[in-house]
């Protein structure tokens, strides 16, 4: 598979802007070759230096832990970034089109939508697995991507890997796995199937299980053919040095992140079994995220009576396949036992 025809044909021929920090990657006393204020910064440590554009200092740890080189690994401004720019390199507006699955996260569909891509929606089954023959009947030859959730949000189930597997052996596009709650389940990684398909971008993030949605950092691997393009789309200095330094401390700290994952795991099991017991809940359906997606008797009045109380959830009643139901979030254990009582009142 030609990885570099699947491009616009104005990317194939961008020249991407060059920065001070591509120009020179040595070590120096002086730098005078960025327009930098010389004196430093008002904040106690000096950011008046651009930061790596390329991040490789937080790539290389990343490659320790991830097990994936640097050259095929991509961070974005959250995976928002990568999203978007995947549009950006691969999608004609007004001539290419994408496949979504929904229920699924909503910012495929509004990247699609800013950059002008038509969108095909396949909705997944009533068990919120892959209709194969549905995507099988919504490409053509100006499909470029297609995205599966995995696990999927709102519904919280990771997706039949032999399913995805076939998607990945029939699509000349690519195919775009988004993993961000991949921490919280038993099904393991597309990351190690990345050299058997060229075509295959697996998307991951800091803000879940890492406890960084406040830093904006989001991860994509691919081939390094696709990398290359991302980078060459990308803003110059898109991942700050704060954002850098930060999740370098954090890559530090993995066991504290294990200890977190699995505490959530057990949470959310403890919490799905006290929502059944509500009279209220009519369904709780299996989760791999650290959410639990609810079939509720009234969705907008209990939305409604739990922010009366302080206690914000999301209401999904009005997406496809989940009408009826609220997305909680599993919180500490206090914080679940706070929204249990809640709920508990409610019936009252």
């Amino acid at each position: 598979m030609d990885i570099k025809n699947l491009q616009r044909e104005n990317i194939k021929t961008l020249r991407p802007y060059s920065t001070a920090r591509d120009e020179y990657k040595g070590q120096a006393s002086v730098f005078l070759d960025a327009n930098e204020n010389s004196y430093g910064s008002p904040l106690p440590e000096n950011f008046n230096r651009y930061p790596d554009p390329l991040q490789l200092d937080l790539k290389d740890a990343l490659s320790k832990i991830k097990g994936v080189p640097i050259e095929n690994t991509f961070l974005g401004n959250g995976s928002d970034e990568a999203i978007d720019l995947l549009f950006r390199a691969f999608c004609n507006p007004g001539k290419d089109n994408v496949i979504i699955l929904p229920p699924t996260y909503g910012m495929y569909e509004v990247s699609a939508n800013i950059n002008d891509v038509e969108i095909r929606k396949v909705n997944l089954l009533p068990n919120f697995q892959l209709d194969l023959e549905g995507i099988a009947e919504a490409i053509d030859a100006n499909t470029k991507l297609i995205f599966i959730c995995s696990p999927n949000n709102p519904t919280g189930n990771s997706i039949v890997r032999t399913d995805i597997e076939t998607i990945l052996a029939n699509f000349n596009g690519l195919v775009v796995i988004d993993e961000a709650y991949i921490n919280f389940a038993k099904q393991r990684t597309f990351i190690q199937e990345l050299t058997e398909y060229p075509h295959l971008v697996v998307l991951q993030t800091f803000s879940k299980a890492w406890g960084l949605a406040g830093l904006r950092l989001g991860m994509a691997f691919a081939s390094s053919i696709i990398i290359d393009i991302l980078n060459k789309v990308k803003a110059p200095y898109n991942i700050s040095q704060s954002t850098q330094d930060l999740a370098l401390a954090a890559l530090q700290n993995i066991g504290q992140v294990n200890d977190w994952i699995k505490t959530t795991v057990a949470e959310r099991e403890h919490l799905a079994k006290l929502l059944l017991d509500l009279p209220l809940v009519q369904k709780v359906y299996p989760s791999d995220a650290n959410f639990i997606l609810v079939e509720v008797a009234d969705a907008n009045g209990t939305y409604d009576a739990l922010v009366d109380r302080g206690i914000i959830v999301r209401n999904r009643a009005k997406v496809t396949l989940c009408e009826g139901c609220l997305r909680i979030t599993v919180g500490t254990p206090a914080e679940n036992e706070i929204l249990i009582s809640a709920l508990k009142s409610l019936t009252n």
